[in-house]
């Protein structure tokens, strides 16, 4: 069953990393068949509005609590320890594919930005999505996504405990992954209130993500992340600091 569950672990991992490409042309726009403002379900405003704030609640409570300890503890229940986080990559995934299908696009433009302001917002978009990617292999790539709980499970040897770390982008922002993903939703050259819905529902979400995320990371690593909440920004270099 060990190895059963390694296998079922990587399938997560690359599920999971062709929906974050899918992700990437969702929210631009590029390349994939339906976006944040094409091709999915048409219908009045107002409908548009509510069913895509669903959806933003749907991700956001799947997001904000299967990553509690309570909820950990009580999937761990059922499921070896070493599989939750490959639960939650696959639910993670599930919610992310619900908003894909049934996302209403609200098209009316915001604001379009063309010439030297579209260059420069682009490569805002494309700097966002790499602060994602980067930050997630500064840290542990592998324990994020399941990856190496499910591998030392099949060896039959204990996890790690997490340690302290302040690598790279980590040292002026305490949570660059976040960070990297409103960059990326917001920088867009031609904003619908679709885009701008969904940008806005995700600001909100990660703003409440990281309170109950502090809580979580205090209690895990203790004083070390105390002191560093007073001396790094929360998002944004040098603005956020716990006092």
């Amino acid at each position: 069953m060990r190895t059963v569950r390694f296998i079922a672990a990587v399938a997560a991992y690359l599920l999971f990393f062709a929906t974050f490409l899918y992700l990437v042309g969702w929210t631009g726009n590029l390349l994939v068949p339906r976006t944040v403002d094409a091709g999915g379900p048409q219908g009045a405003l107002g409908t548009a509005i509510i069913t895509n704030l669903g959806l933003i609640a749907l991700f956001g409570l799947q997001h904000s609590v299967m990553a509690r300890p309570g909820f950990k503890a009580a999937i761990t229940k059922s499921v070896p320890a070493p599989f939750e986080r490959t639960i939650y990559v696959i639910a993670s995934v599930a919610a992310l594919w619900v908003m894909f299908a049934f996302w209403m696009p609200m098209p009316a433009v915001v604001w379009s930005v063309g010439g030297t302001g579209a260059t420069v917002l682009w490569a805002l978009f494309a700097l966002g999505w790499a602060i994602v990617f980067i930050s997630t292999w500064l840290l542990n790539h592998f324990e994020l996504f399941g990856l190496q709980q499910t591998w030392y499970d099949m060896r039959g040897q204990p996890v790690p405990p997490p340690r302290f770390r302040e690598p790279l982008f980590y040292k002026v922002s305490r949570h660059p992954l976040y960070l990297g993903f409103l960059i990326a939703f917001w920088s867009i050259p031609t904003m619908t209130q679709g885009h701008m819905l969904f940008a806005a529902g995700m600001t909100v979400y990660v703003l409440i993500a990281i309170r109950y995320e502090e809580k979580d990371l205090t209690t895990a690593l203790g004083e070390a992340y105390v002191q560093y909440r007073t001396r790094v920004g929360m998002l944004v270099p040098g603005i956020g600091k716990a006092r």
